[in-house]
């Protein structure tokens, strides 16, 4: 399940969860939009994760927890701590980036 982001308060969910993979977009990015089934189905491929959608636009707090310049940027927080992030439109590069995090 990927969860919306509603209020700037990532970094508190960050915290309060294990491993949590975040994608950041805004409304008017094409890129973002082609992603966000492919960040839900891997969403439902790892359900030991917990999945974020932010609005980079709307959130400026939580868009500061990654180096967010380009959308869609994808960012792996673990234990609370910032992993890796990748910008990218092509779902393996995703796909490796969560496997980044699973095999360790």
């Amino acid at each position: 399940m990927v969860k919306e982001l509603e209020q700037d308060n990532l970094g508190q969910l960050i915290s309060d969860t294990d491993t949590v993979v975040v994608q950041y977009s805004a409304s008017w990015c094409g890129n973002c939009r082609i992603m966000k089934p492919k960040f839900k189905k891997l969403a439902t491929e790892n359900e030991n994760m917990t999945f974020v959608m932010a609005d980079a636009e709307k959130f400026p707090e939580s868009r500061k927890l990654a180096t967010v310049d380009n959308l869609p940027t994808f960012a792996i927080f673990k234990n609370g701590a910032f992993v890796n992030q990748v910008q990218t439109n092509k779902f393996e590069v995703l796909k490796d980036l969560v496997n980044e995090v699973t095999s360790n």
